[in-house]
This record gives C-alpha cells, sequence and structure tokens, in this order.
C-alpha cells in the first residue's frame, strides 16, 4: 500500500507520542514535541545515494534555521533501506557525510527502523522497540542541544537500562500491537 505524505507522518507522530513520549524513552524529546519544534520530513528516495543527498540537504536546513523554530529534524524514508542489514550499513555512509561535510560536532542522527536489532539481541526481543519505527528513518540532532539536555538531566547513564526495563515489562507483543495500530493513522492513500 502506499501512503500520502500526510499518513507517513502520522504514523511517525502517533509512534512518537505512544512508544518514544509515553514510555519516556528519550527524556529530551517532550520539549520540542510540545513546542512544535520538531521537523517530519518524508523523502521518496528509493536509492541509498539519493536519500544521502536529502540527507544533507536535511542538514543543511537545519543548520540554516534556528533552533527555536526547528529543534530536531526526523527523515522519513519508507522506499529506501527497508532491510535492516542494509540500512545498517548505511549508518556507516552517515557517519562518513558528517565527517567529509564538516557537521561532526555540530549534528549527529540516530536511528530508528522498524526491524531494528541491537547486536547480541534475538530479532523478537522487546527491547530492540526502544528504536523501532514504523518507517526507516533518520533523526537529525543538533549536538549543542543535545548538550544542554544532558547537562540537566540527573542520571543520563540510566536512560538505556531504563529503556530496556521499560520494553520488556511490556513485552514484544505489546509492542508489535502499537506499532500495528500506528499504521493505521492516517491511512488515506494516494
Amino acid at each position: 500500500m502506499q501512503y500520502t505524505n500526510a499518513a507517513y507522518i502520522a504514523q511517525t507522530r502517533c509512534w512518537l507520542e505512544n512508544v518514544v513520549l509515553k514510555h519516556n524513552l528519550c527524556p529530551f524529546a517532550h520539549k520540542p514535541f510540545q513546542g512544535g519544534q520538531i521537523r517530519y520530513v518524508v523523502t521518496d528516495s528509493a536509492r541509498p545515494e539519493f536519500l544521502l543527498e536529502d540527507l544533507q540537504r536535511e542538514l543543511e536546513h537545519l543548520r540554516a534555521t534556528p533552533a527555536e523554530e526547528v529543534e530536531t529534524t526526523l527523515l522519513i524514508h519508507p522506499g529506501a533501506l527497508e532491510d535492516f542489514l542494509d540500512y545498517n550499513d548505511f549508518l556507516d555512509v552517515v557517519d562518513a557525510l558528517l565527517a567529509e561535510e564538516g557537521y561532526e560536532g555540530e549534528f549527529q542522527v540516530a536511528s530508528f527502523h522498524p526491524d531494528y536489532q541491537f547486536a547480541d539481541t534475538r530479532p523478537n526481543d522487546a527491547e530492540n522497540y526502544t528504536n523501532r519505527s514504523p518507517w526507516p528513518m533518520l533523526h537529525l540532532i543538533r549536538e549543542h542541544s543535545l548538550e544542554q539536555a544532558i547537562a540537566s538531566h540527573p542520571d543520563v547513564d540510566a536512560i538505556p537500562a531504563h529503556n530496556i526495563q521499560t520494553m520488556n515489562a511490556l513485552g514484544a507483543e505489546h509492542h508489535r500491537k502499537v506499532l500495528e495500530s500506528c499504521l493505521q493513522s492516517g491511512t488515506e492513500t494516494e
């Protein structure tokens, strides 16, 4: 099924609200979400090289836009890198782009994918859902803002353990159903 860009964004927002924010997986996400400072961009790029161009355009957009307007960007790419192993390999290319184009120290990119799997976990382990999103996605983060958020957080080192505990307590089946429910958001088709 081919969705509209509005549907991809609605599905992503549903996931953000019902997983990331609801379970406080990223305590730094609440402020930009509530302030309307998250930019949602859907790309129709189907090839990694075109996605890389889209990523660079979004990094430039973020660089040119004050944080008060756009704090962070979610680059949703439903037609590219649908296979998690290919997606995971692409993250090395993303890191190289950040270094080559002078974005290191200014931006970092977090990764989310419907089939996300951490090293040393099984595919169906609930903790993988901390990074499982409805669609493959790159999250562009301002380093300065992240540093400020970390400085004001009482125990940053406890966040990963909290997330794993939360995901495991709810179980993989719960998370699968939430993602499935989010995929029903904005189901108008093109």
